[in-house]
């Protein structure tokens, strides 16, 4: 390209740019009268043509520009609109199919693939490409596309709703003839098929077991020491509530990162009393203290299968969370134990999930789950919420297991000590 042509389309660029439109067009003209088959002469002009409604003329020009620059999708896909202007629907889908042809990640191409087919009924197939552009969107969507991409939101969550009162309808006698435990995990599939929710993995963020079932509740029955320490809540909760009357200075943010730390989704709670615990082994760690003043509540553990594991467990605390608390969504430290709630002071309005399933506290009613399983608890009340948390070992880990974790862990902190 010669220095001259160079210098006319920089020019015609920055006219364009600023808003000079005639401007713009003459200096195009111009770089095509040099270059006849000038993709970007071609294409702007084939612009300036639809604007002033001359559809066979930017036609004509955005099909020269279009051969001109093959690889380019916004060319294809302002030709499509043009023709979907004339009324030519097929000329305007083969446009956009080539389009995406060039670029089957291009956003306005999917939205335009979308929008095709929604106006022509196709509600579905539409849905469905609508929920392939909101998973490739960026997290901060563009101003230009904040329109289209808040209305596919909409169709998607009309698509979704549909199919999933559709599933329920066809769910209901074959779930009625399950247990309950079992039931929920189809549920869960049926959201997940919907597009409603995702599969939960296990992220541990120390060891991770492999092959060990990612079950969010594990059933009080299967363990034989549930029933006694929910016999022992009164006798526990009189000792909570003593220790939060004598003892309030004792309790210390759960979240205390140092200086300098990343905080990511802890930076509302770090070093907060909003979420705060009264430890009575913390990291192994036994707090002498503070279980000397609890030796009712270390009685009633006794029957559990606590977890000892070098530099994470056990953990066993007193957790209180303040009221219009959050705490978001997160991940546990090993798959080889288990985390227990024993609920003692829950106001109405608490929510606890683990992946998908969504439960209420329960004074003196124990929640078993696997914590490496994304799991978030929220107090929406006005009032202070209390559980008492412990960890256990996983039962699906044989005694020998229990030690290879145990080794495993002891290991890694020499390791890392040295």
């Amino acid at each position: 390209m010669s220095e001259g042509l160079t210098h006319l389309v920089r020019a015609a660029g920055a006219a364009a740019n600023a808003g000079r439109w005639d401007e713009a067009e003459r200096l195009w003209t111009q770089v095509r009268q040099r270059d006849p088959n000038h993709p970007d002469a071609l294409y702007s002009l084939g612009v300036h043509a639809f604007q002033r409604g001359h559809l066979a003329g930017a036609i004509d020009l955005l099909v020269q520009a279009a051969d001109a620059a093959p690889n380019n999708p916004t060319v294809r896909l302002t030709l499509s609109v043009a023709y979907g202007e004339k009324g030519d629907a097929d000329a305007e889908w083969a446009a956009i199919t080539a389009a995406l042809m060039i670029n089957p990640y291009f956003l306005p191409g999917l939205l335009a693939k979308a929008e095709w087919l929604e106006r022509r009924g196709q509600i579905k197939p539409a849905a469905e490409v609508y929920g392939h552009v909101l998973k490739i969107a960026p997290i901060h969507w563009p101003d230009h596309l904040k329109g289209q991409l808040t209305h596919a939101r909409k169709i998607l969550d009309q698509h979704q709703q549909a199919f999933a009162a559709h599933l329920e309808r066809q769910l209901n006698l074959p779930l009625a003839a399950i247990p309950e435990a079992r039931a929920s995990r189809w549920s869960e599939a049926a959201a997940i098929m919907v597009g409603r929710s995702e599969a939960y993995p296990s992220q541990s963020n120390q060891l991770s077991v492999p092959r060990l079932p990612a079950i969010p509740f594990f059933d009080r029955e299967q363990f034989a020491w549930a029933e006694a320490i929910e016999a022992q809540t009164d006798t526990i909760r009189t000792e909570l509530l003593g220790v939060l009357a004598h003892d309030r200075q004792d309790f210390a943010p759960y979240i205390a990162y140092r200086p300098g730390d990343p905080v990511n989704q802890w930076a509302e709670l770090n070093h907060s009393d909003r979420w705060s615990t009264y430890s009575l082994w913390r990291h192994g760690v036994p707090d002498q203290d503070h279980l000397s003043r609890c030796p009712k509540t270390v009685a009633a553990l006794n029957e559990a299968e606590l977890v000892h594991m070098d530099g994470i467990c056990p953990n066993v605390m007193f957790s209180t969370l303040a009221p219009r608390t959050h705490i978001p969504p997160h991940h546990g430290e090993t798959n080889a134990r288990l985390v227990v709630h024993l609920p003692l002071i829950v106001p109405d309005h608490c929510q606890f999930r683990v992946g998908f399933e969504h439960r209420t506290w329960r004074v003196g009613e124990l929640l078993i789950f696997d914590d490496t399983i994304e799991h978030e608890a929220r107090n929406d009340s006005d009032q202070l919420r209390v559980v008492l948390i412990f960890d256990i070992w996983n039962p699906d880990l044989t005694a020998e297991e229990r030690e290879l974790v145990s080794v495993m862990m002891a290991a890694k902190n020499e390791f890392m000590a040295r």
